[in-house]
């Protein structure tokens, strides 16, 4: 209590004497000032290194997944960029012309049965003697014929057949390289698994683009100018839909 009545000129030299003797002696602490304010935890984060950590982490996660995401799937997107210029240019194949095949014969007589069309045997037959690909897109008889059709990216066959003689004409159609390359990027008589991959990827594009935009929030020196130049482009978008549909 002493102590504390003591002149403050009086305590400090006290203190200086004591140093000088090699004695420490306590002084009043200010731990208290170092205390959160939130939470009076010495070792809490202040409320704004909390805010800086959750953005600083968020930058992280989105720059890991735009980059990853990005190199993952960089053939694909490669492959569907590419695609959509030769897409837009049918004309362009480059040499590799699209060819159609015709060939006629007579089914197995074990095509009909009972009076009854059996297109699997029709089927099998033409695929073994003709090499006849693609999936059945469509089956059917009207009257004395028969027809069935194969379709596949890039590729088509359809053959008509006459169910009493069994006489059959058969139209195969082939496309080039890049009419097969632009039937996939539209998944066109594509199969199931094929399609899938044209889901993911749009899905990928989608990713990489919400991505890329997200990081730019966190670029100070560039965000607005970012920012503006996407709502540019946007608009520009936009406007060009609303002037060819219409």
């Amino acid at each position: 209590m002493s102590e504390l009545l003591e002149p403050r000129h009086t305590r400090a030299s006290s203190v200086a004497a004591g140093r000088a003797a090699g004695v420490v002696l306590d002084e009043p602490s200010h731990d208290h000032e170092c205390h959160d304010h939130e939470t009076g935890d010495p070792d809490a984060p202040h409320s704004g290194d909390r805010r800086g950590h959750r953005k600083r982490r968020t930058h992280f996660w989105l720059r890991w997944a735009h980059v990853y995401i990005s190199m993952f799937s960089l053939l694909v997107m490669l492959f569907f960029g590419i695609t959509g210029i030769t897409l837009n240019h049918p004309s362009w194949t480059f040499g590799d012309e699209a060819t159609t095949s015709v060939f006629t014969g007579t089914l197995p007589a074990d095509t009909v049965a009972d009076g009854e069309v059996e297109f699997l045997v029709a089927s099998e037959f033409l695929r073994a003697t003709h090499d006849v690909g693609g999936e059945v897109s469509d089956f059917g008889q009207s009257g004395d014929e028969a027809t069935i059709s194969y379709e596949a990216p890039g590729y088509s066959a359809e053959v008509f057949f006459d169910v009493a003689t069994l006489e059959y004409d058969l139209t195969v159609q082939q496309e080039g390289f890049v009419g097969v390359m632009n039937d996939l990027h539209k998944g066109r008589d594509a199969s199931s698994l094929w399609k899938a991959v044209v889901d993911i990827s749009g899905g990928l594009l989608v990713a990489i683009a919400l991505t890329g935009l997200g990081i730019q929030f966190f670029l100070r020196k560039r965000r607005v100018s970012a920012l503006g130049l996407s709502i540019v482009g946007a608009l520009l978008t936009v406007i060009l839909i609303l002037v060819t549909i219409a």
